[in-house]
């Protein structure tokens, strides 16, 4: 995949690990649109020009996540990957326009629907933004 540009919307709260002390994992949306999981990330080691917030855009080299069957799961090329962060979604009052076009481009109401595509093997949704009607 390479250089991939990400919108930064989710980020977990640090996990521990016996190889590599604390790892996080982050989801957000690509250009594109399309949903997509880094994981692994060692935040607190990152320098803190590569440490990021949510609603920020970040440029790293990404690899698929061949430990992880999830089509939308992605790994740095390595733990010293670089993180830039290029840009950031300011909120502009109670509007956000410009995040809700990222966030809200394709919304699930229908949870049997979602279940059913993270369920089908060719599909494996795993992220998804949910809004029950």
């Amino acid at each position: 995949m390479a250089l991939t540009k990400v919108l930064i919307t989710v980020k977990t709260y640090p996990a521990i690990s016996k190889k590599y002390e604390e790892l996080v994992c982050t989801a957000g949306f690509r250009e594109d649109g399309t949903w997509i999981r880094i994981y692994p990330i060692q935040f607190r080691k990152k320098s803190y020009q590569e440490q990021y917030s949510k609603y920020e855009w970040i440029e790293l080299d990404l690899v698929k996540n061949t430990g992880d069957y999830r089509p939308e799961s992605y790994r740095p090329v390595s733990h010293d990957t670089p993180i830039k962060v290029v840009g950031k979604i300011a909120p502009d009052g109670n509007i956000w326009a410009e995040r809700r076009r990222f966030v809200l481009n394709k919304v699930y109401s229908n949870l049997t629907q979602l279940i059913s595509e993270a369920k089908n093997k060719e599909i494996c949704t795993s992220l998804a933004v949910f809004k029950p009607t």
